[in-house]
């Protein structure tokens, strides 16, 4: 494992906790000073309000404009795509039920403003409000994120139908998308300051509530996480590779754990994930297709505290969890984790999601403890995305070469 390539994923998150715990130290000793910087942070997350409609726009419908398919490939693809919804879904379930049972925020903050949730009741008005706006001007609001998804995954489908990737529209959202890359990278130079001033503000209004309320959500996130590996992920691969699949799992992940864990990079760990399923007996062409799509698409680490962030934020508002809330819940958990993972900048959208569907009138306030939660939680729900990628390669394989795929590596390793 190259130790500067370590320093280097885990630099930058050092960096924003470390700004976020001196703020909190701030905001507790100095309250006054903490109200009076506020501004610092208001001018991170308004330049961020610019930036996400048309990130959103190009980033999501370039992806779709350059999608190439064949009919193997496609079946590999549909077969993994449907998987990491799957195993998103029963990650956002299992979360759920695990914050009814341990509520992260016990006592709501005082002074936060509040909001009805009763918009949610309905299931046909969430339908039009998850998906259409009223019209074109509509798209073009931060509130809309979900209907512009809608738009920009049509609109990139129209484009792969007029020449893709190398029509004159392709090459412009191409472009376009790595422009505002490049912006949200500038933009986030500035962070540290911003969130050092957030928290500053935040521990200055809110007091001892915001630490006791970040080490409960923490102490039920990180066990939870390993609790995953060794129950879900055994299930997963006896459903996969049959009889032979948890003894076979068990022998080679540990390596995508350790690599996951020590890089804190999905990415990095596609390499390994590669060599892993190879050893394995894995077909080349599953484990080429399943590895890299999920480094950017297999999230049920992510999903996890997707429904962590959401609960929090409720709980910090004085609102209810409630049961009635799992299926926009768990919905919104895999569409901002799974669907939106695979977006450059997707991880920002994925918050925005959030923010827009359940906290439209306090994104000022939730924003930022939604991305505290992430930074806070990265080391373990990457190693959960990423160690998973290798196990959903069993499933996949199911599918794509038949049950007995496992038993005939293991045949042929022994022969040979």
């Amino acid at each position: 494992m190259d130790k500067k390539a370590v320093a280097k994923n885990y630099r930058f998150l050092a960096i924003m906790l470390g700004a976020m715990v001196l703020g909190c130290i701030v905001g507790r000793f100095a309250p006054e000073f903490g109200n009076k910087i506020s501004f610092l942070g208001t001018v991170f997350i308004n330049m961020m309000f610019c930036v996400v409609v048309p990130l959103v726009f190009a980033s999501i419908a370039g992806s779709v404009a350059n999608m190439r398919s064949r009919k193997r490939a496609g079946k590999i693809m549909g077969t993994t795509v449907a998987t990491f919804v799957i195993t998103g879904a029963i990650a956002a379930v299992i979360m759920f039920a695990l914050m009814k049972i341990f509520p992260p925020v016990l006592a709501p903050w005082t002074e936060l403003p509040t909001e009805e949730l009763g918009e949610y009741a309905s299931i046909s008005d969430m339908i039009v409000n998850f998906f259409t706006a009223s019209d074109f001007v509509g798209l073009l609001s931060r509130r809309a994120m979900l209907p512009l998804i809608v738009f920009s995954v049509l609109f990139g489908f129209a484009t792969n139908l007029s020449g893709g990737a190398d029509s004159i529209v392709g090459k412009w959202l191409s472009g376009l998308t790595d422009v505002m890359m490049k912006f949200v990278q500038i933009i986030t130079y500035y962070a540290p300051i911003a969130f050092f001033a957030i928290f500053a503000d935040l521990m200055a209004t809110y007091g001892s509530a915001i630490t006791e309320s970040y080490g409960r959500a923490m102490a039920v996130y990180y066990p939870l996480c390993f609790i995953y590996i060794f129950t879900a992920f055994p299930l997963f691969a006896w459903f996969g590779g049959g009889r032979h699949g948890i003894k076979t799992m068990f022998s080679h992940i540990a390596k995508p754990a350790v690599v996951s864990l020590g890089t804190c990079s999905s990415v990095a760990t596609i390499p390994t994930n590669l060599t892993e399923a190879e050893d394995t007996g894995i077909s080349k062409d599953v484990a080429e297709m399943v590895c890299p799509l999920g480094a950017t698409m297999h999230m049920d680490g992510s999903c996890f505290s997707c429904v962590l962030k959401i609960a929090f934020v409720l709980g910090a508002l004085g609102q209810d969890f409630s049961w009635g809330m799992l299926v926009p819940v768990v919905l919104v958990a895999v569409l901002s984790s799974v669907g939106m993972s695979g977006v450059p900048g997707g991880g920002y959208i994925g918050e925005y999601i959030i923010c827009s569907i359940f906290f439209p009138q306090n994104i000022e306030i939730a924003f930022p403890i939604l991305v505290a939660i992430g930074n806070l939680v990265d080391p373990p729900a990457t190693m959960i995305n990423s160690a998973g990628d290798y196990v959903v390669c069993y499933i996949v394989s199911r599918f794509a070469d038949g049950k007995d795929w496992l038993d005939k590596a293991i045949a042929k390793k022994s022969a040979g």
